[in-house]
């Protein structure tokens, strides 16, 4: 075992010795982490100065764990340079040969290049989190809580981890520093809107919704490690000289793959189609158990935590919450209000929107968008037999009809996110990465056009005209 770590810690020397070298890697660095918390600090003071003119009540220990999860993040976007040169950097030097020549195998170079990636920034971020927290023991101020401090030192590893990987990456498969540059703020920008909705979690003191933040952003993390490392190509690295957009080549390579060489729609669907199908059912199947634990959570968490909270309930709430439930009754009221195209636009939109919050997570967030739209099946009818409501009929007349076309849908646009996500880390030799990702969206497309769409469409069509009348039938006897 330590034979095979022994390679990882001499290219990370190595990296080591290169960064100490270049001054205009550690001055920057030095800067920001020695003089961002006291900017910081007298920020968060005028702002709670400003603020309390308002009478809005602020005080700066609200601001104190904010404060530390912004230190953090900002050495690390600094550091990121150094990780998106790591490869491209030492190409265009003319060093790469010797390292790559070199008896180590492909995840022990790759590695080597993480750890210092990520540790250099951590370091950093550390050390200013820790004058941070000695500015704020002498100036009076509370410290924040054991737990929140655990949270915010995990997701300050968390984002490092996550930005770092990312940008090894970009290096691996870039054939220019500036280019690899330019593509950082891909990695920003998305960095630092998650952190918006932790700050969020954080001035609301949600800890376990944070707590599954923290684990969510290491998924990814892991995921685009293993992304670099199936896609790490010693031959690709020395091969490529210039980065090219070809549109022409993009658009035919995505339509061959689309058509399979069918001539005819029957041709399509049978071979074409049935070919994507054939690559997800393993995908489809997963997605099937995902759906079935959902419900199962759902519907116990809603007869565990609801039924206490209605078991305390004045009789007013009570009677408040039936009449709101007899309200779904009104079905005729409700079928005004939907109509068949209003409802295919909105589950499109729906597939649509987990394809794309898949494809930017490796189907992590696709997923999890789609236990959440499951999950209201189970907690509607858990939330119907705890008010007394026969919830199976209901169900039957109020979901079935439709529900056998547009759950396949769901199902099968989000089982093929899972594919795209696992196809993209898995190994695949012969092929680049992009070829990869325009034939992983050309099986969506597949999909999405052959199945998915049509399902919708007679869901729409049925949830609109049918459903309604068979749950009137039900709701009147």
């Amino acid at each position: 075992m330590f034979n095979n770590l022994r390679p990882v810690w001499l290219v990370a020397q190595r990296e080591l010795r290169d960064q100490f070298r270049d001054w205009r890697v550690i001055l920057p660095m030095a800067i920001l982490t020695f003089c961002f918390p006291f900017l910081m600090n007298e920020f968060a003071k005028q702002t709670v100065e400003f603020l309390n003119q308002f009478d809005a009540n602020l005080i700066l220990e609200g601001l104190v764990p904010f404060s530390i999860m912004i230190i953090g993040f900002f050495p690390i976007t600094v550091s990121l340079v150094v990780a998106l040169e790591s490869f491209v950097g030492e190409k265009e030097r003319g060093t790469i040969e010797p390292l790559l020549t070199a008896p180590f195998e492909d995840w022990q170079l790759y590695f080597g290049k993480l750890l210092v990636g990520v540790v250099t920034p951590l370091a950093a971020s550390y050390l200013s989190i820790g004058l941070y927290l000695a500015m704020i023991f002498r100036q009076g101020l509370a410290m924040p809580k054991g737990s929140v401090m655990l949270q915010l030192f995990l997701l300050t590893s968390a984002h490092a981890v996550l930005m770092v990987s990312a940008a090894i990456v970009i290096s691996v498969q870039s054939t220019s520093v500036k280019a690899a540059n330019l593509l950082a703020s891909f990695i920003v920008i998305p960095v630092a809107l998650l952190m918006q909705g932790e700050a969020v979690m954080l001035f609301w003191g949600n800890d376990e919704v944070l707590w599954l933040a923290i684990i969510g952003v290491l998924i990814i993390s892991l995921l685009l490690i293993r992304l670099g490392i199936a896609h790490f190509e010693r031959e690709y690295l020395l091969g490529r000289e210039i980065d090219t957009l070809n549109f022409k080549w993009t658009v035919r390579t995505f339509w061959s793959q689309f058509t399979g060489g069918a001539l005819s729609l029957g041709e399509w669907y049978r071979k074409t189609l049935v070919g994507s199908l054939r690559r997800t059912v393993p995908a489809i199947g997963f997605m099937v158990l995902i759906a079935l634990v959902t419900l199962w959570l759902s519907y116990d968490w809603i007869i565990t935590n609801v039924s206490g909270t209605l078991a305390n309930a004045s009789a007013e709430d009570l009677a408040k919450l039936q009449e709101n439930v007899g309200e779904f009754s009104n079905v005729d009221q409700l079928s005004e209000n939907l109509n068949a195209p209003f409802l295919f636009l909105n589950n499109t939109r729906a597939v649509a929107l987990i394809f794309l919050a898949g494809l930017a997570s490796f189907s992590v967030l696709g997923i999890l968008l789609y236990m959440v739209n499951i999950s209201l099946i189970g907690g509607v009818y858990a939330l119907f037999e705890l008010l007394g409501v026969a919830p199976l009929p209901i169900f039957v007349a109020g979901v079935l009809p439709h529900g056998i076309f547009e759950l396949p849908a769901l199902l099968l646009g989000s089982a093929v996110v899972l594919y795209i996500g696992a196809a993209l880390v898995t190994p695949q030799t012969g092929k680049s990465m992009g070829a990869i990702i325009i034939d992983l969206m050309a099986d969506w497309a597949i999909i999405f056009v052959g199945l998915v769409v049509p399902l919708l469409a007679v869901a729409a069509l049925i949830e609109a005209y049918v459903t309604p009348a068979i749950l009137m039938g039900v709701l009147v006897k």
